[in-house]
């Protein structure tokens, strides 16, 4: 979801014994201009809790374009647990768990009123073990989750004083009823934010679109999970809506080892070295043709190529199809547009991750759709396959599919919808030539 305007502009009001920077308001606080208009863009589409039954108990195989009631190419549904069945609320976004004890796979499940936990080993029967509640007990349309460490980090916008919770995700080994959760360590040096990314080989934390930095990544040292410490500030470009931070190793020999984040700043690619956490140095702020919002993206496994996504582009100008924007960044301080991959369907794109060969997108109405990301080098995506969890439309609205997570061992996907709660999913797709 969005922001509509740079924060940049509100320059930075207050200092805190971290030389954080705070700012008046956080980028979706209702008691802002632009909290009120993000608010109610999101609300304006707006449509009520999906009360289709769970599915579960045998593969729904996807035969002639449809898995039951749901679209689809190369994806077989496997469950789904309505929104009723773990926690109420609405869907947003998702992450997972691996038990490295027992390989388990765990659902981390966004919700508006908390965070969901799902065991999905068994993907035809996942059990619902129980919610974390904000912290506070506030509800959030916005939420965002990540792991480390066998601990989940959960951020929500809209809520004052709700920071980073820590959860230990061991609890669940054990849980045979559903709960309620209470959190095991909480983050105070900001209130609301809008995201978080990790990069788990450095073990920092990144909140962006907070009530600090100037909405910039907020950086966290989370290498003691349960004592989470404040590091420092990205905030020369303002407002960064999400971001991607990695141990560079990509092709620009300048920067290989150096710790790099792929920041989506609402009309721009800004890549920023983080390595020295008191001095963050800006690379490059890139804007590019088409941009109405830019949202989100992720690196191709070589880190030669950053797919962007631009949340605003469908909803604007005469071009309704979902696009993708294809940076070549074998430069950091010189990314190149390689192309724009156009979909053949009108959604807004939302959430992508890329694994192996294929980025997996989140895009609202038209669900998840699977990129084949082999012709990158010239410019060139192809689908794949998808799975359409809002069969009842395909437009620039926001509904639907939020976000996913494709990362488990079992090459099983779970997907959280706004209305319709977890979908789990397995796609049978195969990849062309090689990335690069």
């Amino acid at each position: 979801m969005r922001r509509t305007t740079r924060t940049l502009t509100l320059g930075a009001v207050a200092a805190v014994a971290a030389g954080l920077f705070v700012l008046p308001a956080s980028a979706h606080d209702p008691e802002t201009p632009e909290g009120k208009a993000a608010i109610a863009a999101y609300m304006a589409d707006h449509k009520p809790t999906d009360r289709s039954p769970a599915v579960s108990g045998a593969v729904v195989k996807c035969v002639n374009g449809k898995a039951g009631q749901y679209p689809c190419k190369n994806v077989d549904l496997l469950s789904t647990m309505p929104l009723n069945s773990i926690g109420g609320g609405q869907g947003n976004d998702i992450w997972g768990w691996t038990d490295p004890a027992d390989k388990k796979e765990y659902a981390v499940v966004g919700r508006t009123n908390g965070t969901a936990f799902v065991d999905v080993t068994d993907p035809l029967a996942p059990r619902y073990l129980g919610n974390l509640p904000s912290h506070g007990g506030k509800s959030s349309t916005w939420r965002d989750m990540k792991v480390y460490k066998d601990h989940a980090f959960i951020v929500a916008d809209m809520i004052s004083g709700h920071g980073m919770q820590v959860f230990d995700l061991t609890r669940l080994r054990t849980v045979r009823t559903p709960q309620t959760f209470t959190e095991d360590a909480h983050y105070a040096k900001f209130g609301p934010a809008h995201n978080i990314a990790i990069n788990e080989q450095t073990g920092f934390a990144y909140a962006v679109g907070s009530n600090t930095c100037s909405g910039g990544p907020h950086m966290v040292n989370i290498q003691n999970p349960k004592n989470p410490v404040g590091a420092g500030c990205v905030s020369s470009d303002g407002y960064t809506h999400d971001t991607q931070c990695v141990n560079y190793q990509g092709p620009d020999t300048a920067f290989r080892g150096k710790e790099i984040c792929f920041n989506a700043n609402e009309d721009t690619l800004t890549i920023v070295d983080v390595t020295d956490k008191a001095n963050p140095k800006q690379l490059v702020r890139k804007p590019y043709s088409g941009a109405a919002y830019s949202h989100q993206g992720w690196l191709t496994e070589d880190q030669r190529y950053f797919l962007l996504d631009d949340e605003l582009d469908e909803q604007r100008g005469t071009d309704k199809r979902t696009k993708t924007y294809i940076f070549d960044v074998a430069r950091l301080t010189d990314p190149q547009p390689k192309g724009t991959y156009h979909a053949p369907v009108n959604s807004i794109d939302h959430n992508q991750y890329i694994k192996g060969g294929f980025s997996y997108q989140a895009n609202y109405q038209s669900g998840m759709r699977i990129l084949d990301v082999s012709g990158v080098a010239s410019g060139t995506l192809t689908e794949a396959g998808y799975f359409d969890i809002f069969p009842s439309g395909d437009s620039a609205q926001f509904n639907g599919a939020w976000s996913l997570y494709p990362y488990f061992p079992s090459g099983n996907v779970v997907i959280n919808g706004i209305e319709q709660g977890l979908v789990v999913v397995k796609p049978n797709v195969t990849t062309g030539s090689p990335v690069g």
